[in-house]
């Protein structure tokens, strides 16, 4: 499989355009070339077969994102938005809801960590996905929080205590293990499979004992005093995957979009680390919090990011 890091390096467009061949079971693609944030590629460009000629006029890649429009704001900030193609995206609150978009069929191509593919390729139809590629990123903001003035010291004293999560995501996962590793079970909590939102209301409204959640959500759980319990930064691999519906990449056009989509996607994390301040500015500005907070964040996110060479 694919990796590329988003904290330290870009890969060769060709690397890209191997492994969705290889996702699609061809050994082989073209409509890879390396976009320029200045020009936009031809609209018609070789197909899968490498003979014919598809037009990425006529296409609209769908693509999910989690969070915010990381993506979208992210390569127009760094001069990557005018693709040959038109993209719709689409805003989720995790990778598990983006994978129930494609099981619909409603979604091109999207992102989740290892963790929802796992519980979607248990669906009838195999979660209508394909792993294609996998992003080596931070696994900061993941964490068990417990609300404002909360006496609870350590994972053990959840024992009988309301516990929100969002399942089927990196969230579940950790929140098994922090219980394991304090000599717990599953059962010895109460569980409450919730939403990103439903849980960090539920967790400052005092509904719940704590919230083990990601991202934007954690983030707001600070800013509302909540504190951290216990940290997922090193339980988490930091593999994060992009997947894509085998319509998708079986047609020609659309796949030649992805490989093209993925290519930029991979210049933009390289422009965010020549640019931390900037993008620090426009994250924060996105999710409502300090720039300064946004930039140290970024800082340690390649700082922890792992080396897929080691």
């Amino acid at each position: 499989m694919l990796r590329f890091q988003t904290a330290r390096r870009s890969l060769l467009s060709l690397f890209l355009v191997f492994t969705i061949g290889l996702a699609s079971g061809r050994g082989t693609t073209s409509g890879g070339q390396k976009p320029s944030g200045d020009a936009a590629p031809e609209a018609k460009t070789a197909g899968a077969s490498g003979s014919a000629s598809v037009d990425l006029g006529k296409v609209t890649l769908r693509v999910g994102q989690t969070g915010w429009g990381s993506y979208e704001l992210g390569l127009k900030a760094a001069g990557l938005d005018k693709t040959p193609y038109k993209v719709q995206y689409h805003v989720f609150q995790g990778g598990n809801l983006q994978l129930e978009a494609m099981a619909a069929n409603n979604l091109d191509f999207g992102s989740a960590s290892e963790i929802p593919p796992i519980f979607a390729s248990l669906a009838a139809n195999g979660g209508n996905f394909k792993v294609i590629a996998a992003n080596v990123a931070s696994t900061l903001n993941q964490e068990l929080v417990v609300p404002k003035g909360s006496p609870i010291q350590s994972v053990a004293e959840l024992k009988g205590k309301k516990v929100a999560y969002v399942t089927n995501t990196t969230a579940h996962y950790f929140l098994v293990k922090m219980l394991q590793q304090a000599g717990l079970s599953w059962n010895d909590i109460e569980a409450l499979p919730l939403s990103t939102s439903d849980g960090l209301s539920a967790l400052i409204s005092g509904k719940v004992d704590a919230l083990a959640s990601y991202g934007n959500a954690i983030i707001s759980a600070h800013q509302n005093g909540a504190r951290e319990l216990a940290s997922a930064k090193d339980i988490l691999s930091g593999n994060f995957l992009y997947v894509a519906t085998p319509e998708a990449i079986n047609d020609p056009a659309r796949h030649a979009a992805i490989v093209d989509y993925l290519s930029r996607l991979n210049q933009f994390y390289a422009w965010s680390r020549d640019n931390k301040e900037k993008w620090a500015e426009i994250t924060a500005s996105n999710t409502k919090r300090p720039v300064e907070q946004a930039l140290d964040t970024l800082k340690k996110s390649e700082e922890r990011a792992p080396d897929p060479d080691h």
